[in-house]
């Protein structure tokens, strides 16, 4: 008996043959400066796998236009334009923040001009300090040092129309928040919000009143891979970080800076054993099955297969 599921699973072949006659306007040039520092994603890829998700996506965002325009004649009001909200999700290293750019820079040269925002989770984590106090430092990542207060108010103010909602920007080189710097979102067309746990909802009973930034998201992403691949892509980038980012005086792991490659590779490992490997285990993998649509990466980044909610 074939197993019930809620998915739609398609090879690359079959994904592919879902771009129809979409033209790819990114260039190699263009596509460059969209990659994360550990990949090397290729136009072919964008073709096979980001296009037919862009024309998918954007029949999403019409028929939601759609029903807004049916709402606003039924109300006989003219209310403020609501963003959509894109969420991608998955773990440290799988390369959600490249799948994020891609997407940004295929649905903003869409026919249907679009102004498309994107904001990372990152700025809304406790600032340094905060983490330090509360004892968090080796959570970070988790959902518990995130100030979900104000991020929900941000997503929240941001579905309701409101003009010039900031948001706040995160360094990777201080391993902080920028003090009295912001990303603005002024009523953007769409919005993609990346971050390690935009999927959460409510695990536990008795926060059944709670509310969850998954709550305002019209269509959720999550890019998924084995956690032995998700690893491998971590020590990898650690690192290139080390021979180059880290090298930096002002890096908060400039003394990582210092290290052998091997003394390197043990601490990379250790970190995902007790901090990305964990928060993967605990916080995000149980959200996968949420998303409305999920990439599977194999080995060298590319995606292997789609899963699509029914």
């Amino acid at each position: 008996m074939p197993k019930i599921t809620p998915f739609l699973t398609f090879d690359r072949n079959q994904w592919a043959d879902l771009r129809k006659s979409v033209p790819l306007t990114l260039t190699e040039q263009d596509l460059k400066p969209l990659l994360g520092f550990n990949e090397d994603i290729s136009l072919e890829e964008v073709s096979t796998i980001y296009l037919p998700l862009a024309r998918l996506i954007n029949y999403y965002i019409e028929e939601n236009i759609k029903r807004q325009e049916v709402l606003h004649r039924f109300l006989d009001v003219k209310s403020p334009k609501v963003p959509y909200i894109i969420g991608i999700a998955g773990s440290v290293s799988v390369g959600k923040s490249t799948s994020a750019r891609i997407l940004q820079a295929l649905l903003s040269e869409w026919p249907e001009k679009r102004k498309v925002d994107l904001i990372t989770t990152d700025g809304f984590l406790y600032p340094l300090a905060t983490l330090k106090q509360k004892e968090l430092l080796k959570k970070k990542g988790f959902p518990q040092s995130y100030d979900l207060p104000r991020l929900i108010e941000f997503v929240s103010d941001i579905k309701s129309g409101k003009r010039e909602v900031k948001s706040p920007i995160y360094s990777h080189l201080t391993y902080d928040i920028i003090p009295d710097q912001y990303n603005v979102v002024d009523q953007p067309d769409i919005v993609i919000l990346e971050g390690l746990n935009v999927l959460q909802g409510r695990r536990n009973p008795n926060s059944a009143n709670s509310v969850f930034v998954s709550d305002f998201v019209d269509f959720s992403l999550y890019v998924d891979a084995d956690e032995e691949l998700l690893k491998k892509w971590y020590i990898n980038r650690f690192l290139k970080f080390r021979r180059g980012a880290f090298a930096d005086p002002n890096s908060y792991f400039h003394h990582y800076s210092k290290l052998s490659e091997q003394e390197a590779i043990n601490i990379a490992s250790s970190i995902w054993d007790e901090i990305n490997g964990l928060n993967l285990k605990q916080n995000i993998l149980p959200s996968r099955e949420r998303a409305n649509l999920i990439l599977v990466k194999g080995d060298d980044h590319a995606i292997q297969t789609v899963k699509l909610r029914k």
